[in-house]
């Protein structure tokens, strides 16, 4: 683990997105378990695809009208136990981080692994999650009226 003084800026990033953190296995169910809607489920990272491309990619695609109705994150090898529940609801993908899953009702819609993230500019990402945003969200409210 790093020191939280390290990881905190990392944490910033998407908190003032809008995400709101979930620290402990007991959060993310709290937060998921028969949620109602669409989450973002961010697991962050500190390595340089996420510092470079995950999190700016997440930060483009939330200026689409269409989004999701919960923005929450876990911070993989910072977090363990609420990393590893959150992974749980990610059925028939391995662990990897960062990735963005889109749950919709507590059922995963989309994912974008570690392999779909690395390598790519946050551009490629944005219009991923934006794709999937148009599938699985509806318009926000305040985006849909400007």
């Amino acid at each position: 683990m790093y020191p939280e003084e390290n990881v905190r800026p990392m944490r910033e990033e998407l908190t003032q997105l809008g995400f709101r953190e979930m620290r402990t296995a007991r959060e993310v169910d709290a937060v998921l378990a028969g949620s109602k809607g669409t989450a973002l489920v961010v697991v962050n990272s500190i390595c340089g695809c996420a510092a470079g491309k995950a999190r700016p990619g997440v930060a483009r695609a939330l200026a689409h009208p269409a989004r999701p109705d919960l923005l929450v994150t876990v911070f993989a090898g910072q977090d363990q136990d609420a990393t590893a529940q959150a992974r749980s609801y990610f059925i028939g993908y391995p662990p990897s981080s960062p990735s963005i899953a889109l749950l919709r009702d507590g059922k995963l819609v989309f994912m974008l692994e570690r392999r779909q993230i690395e390598g790519r500019r946050a551009d490629e990402i944005a219009a991923d999650l934006t794709a999937a945003f148009d599938r699985f969200c509806a318009p926000t409210a305040s985006k849909a009226g400007a």
